[in-house]
């Protein structure tokens, strides 16, 4: 794997687990889809403009299916995302949802792309997944039954954080191909994908509009924030699956949890620090390994 490729996929890792600290904070729901959509269309407006003055409209039926088949599969995932951050800790829905979607992803990357898994890749990827476990709370997610209402929420976020890893290793796949074989810029790709999903995201803002007002008041900032970096974390990845294979990319973006597992758990107080630190440390050996192989 090229430095080009790895500094990329460290970069969008640091800012993936900052903006969706943020999001959590934000305490979210469908509404806050539709938020931060239009002020993503509305601050990456100019740029996506200048890039595809000449390209977009000789876009074909190819190509704006895939963008609209990518919008939906995120909005979707930004849906069971923030479901899962309301009725469970970042802790828990996040690293699942980051690490079985990498998993996924690169088993349908072998056979899509006919890419291939080294020995050492594998075990990379055995080490990524490991990690995501022990951060989640290990053995200790199904021994909380002297605790119910513990158990019960953590059991939430792992059906959620589950769920949204599989839409994750969905979208991770279809963009990887639109950008690898179909060859749209990942950042027109993005942008396109949020405007095509807006009208889906509009729909529980119409159904209650003065309740959307409210909610628009008091998550305004948090919405900006992810719409500002949400994209910028995608593209650099984007930008890697051009430069390795994606069944590479897609585990070493997991070294988000390490900056996940302080972050969350210093800003949101959240605890278990213990195994989520040495999750982190398995992370980080699995995707050293994935670089060497």
């Amino acid at each position: 794997m090229s430095g080009l490729a790895l500094a990329l996929i460290l970069v969008g890792a640091l800012v993936h687990a900052g903006w969706n600290v943020v999001a959590k904070k934000a305490h979210g729901d469908a509404r806050f889809v539709f938020f931060t959509g239009v002020l993503m269309a509305v601050f990456w407006a100019p740029l996506a403009l200048w890039l595809g003055w000449q390209v977009v409209p000789s876009w074909g039926r190819t190509e704006w299916l895939c963008i609209a088949a990518s919008g939906f599969l995120h909005w979707v995932y930004f849906v069971c995302l923030l479901t899962g951050y309301r009725k469970s800790d970042l802790t828990v829905v996040y690293p699942l949802a980051r690490g079985s979607g990498p998993l996924l992803s690169s088993f349908v990357a072998v056979v899509v792309f006919g890419e291939y898994l080294s020995t050492l890749g594998v075990l990379g990827i055995g080490g990524v997944v490991l990690g995501v476990f022990l951060i989640a709370g290990g053995p200790g997610l199904f021994r909380a039954a002297h605790d119910p209402a513990r158990r019960q929420r953590v059991l939430t976020g792992v059906f959620w954080g589950l769920l949204t890893g599989a839409l994750i290793a969905s979208y991770t796949v279809l963009d990887a191909y639109t950008v690898k074989v179909v060859a749209i810029s990942p950042i027109l790709l993005d942008f396109w994908s949020d405007i095509l999903r807006l009208p889906l995201a509009a729909i529980p803002v119409l159904r209650d509009r003065r309740e959307a007002w409210r909610l628009w008041k008091l998550q305004w900032r948090y919405a900006l924030v992810v719409a500002i970096f949400s994209p910028v974390a995608y593209v650099c990845v984007l930008y890697a699956v051009r430069l390795a294979p994606v069944s590479h990319v897609a585990p070493m973006r997991e070294v988000s949890m390490l900056f996940a597992a302080l972050i969350g758990g210093h800003l949101l107080g959240e605890g278990d620090r213990l195994p989520r630190i040495a999750g982190a440390l398995a992370i980080a050996i699995g995707v050293m390994a994935l670089a060497w192989s």
